[in-house]
């Protein structure tokens, strides 16, 4: 057997899963749920294509950046970016959505699953606020599934460990790599030029 092709093939490779792997699941933020919100700078965002491809994004801002309006509902502003809206656009013919939350330092997530809807009310777009600026939409999430996740994914890739980092030079700055992907010539922004310009841009 190489290529597995049913769910029976790969149960011969996996047992069933049982006990806590099953039990941690809700149907509801508890207040583990919500302290470990409170304290994440970053998540990352899965809606699902009219292609049928799977579309992950960044998303992030000071912790607690995603705010708890229940115990079933959360609230995830949408700040100006590069204007694709793949996910926006994907929410729209499928509400359905994941969230992976991170916390530096920690290395357990918290996965959340629900239903989402792109919404442009004042008062829940005000709540996120940023002197005068205030983001397009907020995605207004109905939690289905939430549930911790183990370390071991990044205890593997020692993700916070400060001499796993690699130097920011052993790569080209994105501004180059995307040129070389775009097929484009002439001279391509630096790093510490497109950091200074994106810090003005952040909200």
């Amino acid at each position: 057997m190489s290529k597995i092709e049913t769910i029976e093939q790969l149960r011969t490779l996996y047992p069933p899963a049982k006990g806590l792997a099953v039990d941690k699941q809700l149907t509801r933020l508890d207040p583990h749920c919500r302290r470990f919100i409170s304290l994440s700078p970053f998540a990352v965002l899965a809606t699902k294509g009219q292609d049928g491809l799977v579309d992950i994004s960044p998303r992030g801002g000071d912790p607690g950046f995603i705010l708890i309006e229940d115990d079933e509902t959360l609230l995830l502003p949408d700040w100006p970016g590069n204007n694709r809206l793949d996910n926006l656009e994907n929410i729209l013919a499928d509400p359905a959505i994941s969230l992976i939350f991170l916390i530096p330092g920690v290395d357990e997530t918290l996965r959340v699953h629900g239903l989402a809807e792109i919404n442009t009310d004042e008062a829940l777009i005000q709540q996120f606020a940023i002197g005068p600026k205030l983001p397009k939409t907020v995605l207004r999430i109905s939690v289905k599934e939430a549930y911790l996740h183990c370390a071991k994914a990044l205890m593997r890739s020692r993700l916070w460990d400060a001499d796993a980092q690699i130097e920011r030079g052993d790569l080209p700055s994105i501004a180059k790599m995307i040129q070389d992907q775009a097929g484009l010539g002439g001279p391509a922004e630096s790093q510490p030029d497109m950091v200074a310009r994106y810090r003005k841009l952040l909200y």
